[in-house]
């Protein structure tokens, strides 16, 4: 993996996943399982759990890197736009430095929707594991 490398992962946020988060971390915020309440708040419906774009952003540095020897050191994400059940989301992720002499590696992604609209975006920092 060099500095300038690109990568797209595609995702959907479907009802496994949603109902999933719901039940692995009990989070029942009404923005995110009330309608009602979302869209008296001004949301079309509810709202995704933005830590469902954190596991995704884990799916996409474990798996679908080419390098597997790998763990995060930190990560930076800045929500922009809601996410919505059944919503396709693209994940835009560039290598931004690479450390060699700490055997470190930064990249900067966006999560967009279909029409490129930024949902979220942000920094990872991983670490080669030697």
């Amino acid at each position: 993996m060099i500095k300038g490398d690109k990568f797209d992962s595609f995702f959907k946020i479907t009802e496994k996943v949603y109902y999933g988060f719901i039940d692995l971390f009990e989070d029942k915020n009404p923005l995110h399982v009330n309608d009602f309440f979302a869209q008296s708040k001004g949301y079309k419906s509810v709202v995704m759990h933005g830590n469902i774009l954190g596991g995704f952003l884990s799916y996409f540095i474990g798996e679908c890197l080419p390098q597997k020897n790998i763990i995060i050191h930190s990560q930076q994400i800045k929500y922009h736009n809601p996410v919505y059940l059944n919503q396709q989301i693209i994940l835009k992720a560039e290598i931004v430095d690479v450390f060699e002499s700490v055997n470190v590696i930064e990249l900067k992604f966006n999560f967009e929707d279909e029409h490129s609209n930024t949902l979220a975006k942000g920094k990872i920092q991983i670490g080669i594991i030697l």
